[in-house]
């Protein structure tokens, strides 16, 4: 709850202070990682920080977070801290290291605001960073205590690897040792830790595009010759190698209940849908279920055979694709996917993966379709740059 004597202050400030958080996030994480170069192995990503991503994420969610104070003090806004929640359980991140956040992001909106700033103003702002660094801490130690081992990352052994499609690969990994591993759930995602050829480990995100249980763990990874970690696990990554994974983690999951599902997807975002899938298929449901995908090319559908063969099992699924170069033996729309064509059940639950441009359309014409905004679920590869917006 933010307090009556800080309310007025950050109102009053946060148009200012919202201006001027992407400099502050990026003085904050050059002042860090000056301090702590440490903290670039096995946690921060070298990629988003030289493309600034990882600098409008933080600028974004603090000024998300403070906007929702300021219009309802007495809550939080759970959806925004859920998500950043799980991708920190994915990065191993302790309660320790908000200390450490706190200290370089205070140096930066000294620095920043210089020309404004007073003890109370500082004051204020100091609250909104902890009421939100204690949010995510509790949802943080909830996620750790339910999972089946209080260790927050393990090795595992890469048992096979194939092609998915002209430039993706799919891994299936076991556990290395007898550490106890949590069961995920469809949609959800890993932190796969891959040591870089200069010796730093970095970690990145993937879906798990099948299973499950807590045997294996099966994702698949599309090429980025931009990135660090896919370069490296396509080109080197092979059969009886080991990874180190994190517990599943990700909030955006298959809804209980029997009512119609829509999974919409572009690109390699029909990792985690293809799950969901995936998992109607082995539980036998009986829910009416509409998948659309969005592809340049027909070859380039990492996952096409797991999911045409899954639509085709389940009697109440349909399936429509759009492919920017569609060929004459490719069934589907050309160009990009449209919902104008589409009839979406009602009551139907919509799941959104894919590049940000796509789910922000899709999103809007479901939502002028009548879909209720509580009812399409997305999922954002990398820093979340639409937390504002969403």
């Amino acid at each position: 709850m933010l307090s009556p004597q800080s309310h007025p202050l950050i109102e009053a400030t946060l148009p200012l202070v919202g201006e001027r958080l992407p400099a502050i996030a990026t003085g904050f994480y050059a002042r860090m990682f000056t301090a702590h170069p440490e903290l670039f192995d096995g946690l921060f990503s070298r990629s988003n920080q030289k493309s600034g991503v990882q600098q409008q994420a933080l600028a974004g969610s603090i000024a998300a977070f403070a906007a929702h104070l300021v219009k309802d003090p007495t809550s939080a806004p759970e959806i925004m801290l859920s998500r950043i929640a799980h991708k920190h359980v994915s990065l191993g991140i302790l309660p320790e290291q908000y200390d450490v956040v706190y200290t370089y992001l205070f140096e930066s909106i000294a620095a920043e605001l210089s020309d404004v700033i007073t003890a109370e103003i500082a004051d204020a702002w100091t609250e909104v960073y902890w009421l939100m660094a204690h949010a995510l801490i509790k949802q943080e130690t909830g996620l750790y205590a339910a999972a089946a081992s209080d260790k927050p990352l393990a090795p595992w052994t890469v048992t096979h690897r194939e092609p998915a499609g002209s430039d993706a690969v799919t891994f299936t990994l076991v556990p290395s040792d007898d550490t106890p591993a949590s069961a995920s759930r469809p949609g959800q995602y890993v932190g796969v830790t891959v040591r870089m050829p200069d010796g730093i480990r970095q970690v990145r995100q993937y879906s798990l595009s099948a299973g499950t249980g807590t045997t294996t763990r099966v994702f698949t990874v599309k090429l980025d010759n931009d990135g660090e970690v896919s370069p490296v696990l396509h080109r080197d990554v092979r059969v009886g190698d080991q990874l180190t994974l994190s517990n599943p983690c990700g909030d955006i999951t298959l809804s209980t209940g029997n009512g119609p599902l829509v999974l919409a997807s572009a690109g390699i975002g029909c990792t985690p849908l293809a799950s969901i899938l995936r998992s109607l298929v082995e539980t036998g449901s009986d829910r009416k279920v509409l998948v659309l995908h969005a592809e340049s090319t027909i070859e380039r559908w990492a996952l096409r055979e797991q999911m045409r063969a899954d639509v085709a099992i389940l009697e109440t699924a349909e399936l429509e694709l759009w492919l920017e170069a569609p060929s004459a033996l490719d069934t589907a729309h050309d160009g990009f996917m449209s919902l104008d064509s589409v009839t979406i059940p009602d009551d139907a639950s919509v799941y959104l993966c894919g590049p940000l441009p796509f789910m922000r359309a899709i999103r809007a014409q479901a939502l002028a379709s009548g879909v209720p905004a509580a009812r399409i679920h997305y999922e954002v590869f990398g820093p979340d740059l639409w937390l504002a917006s969403a």
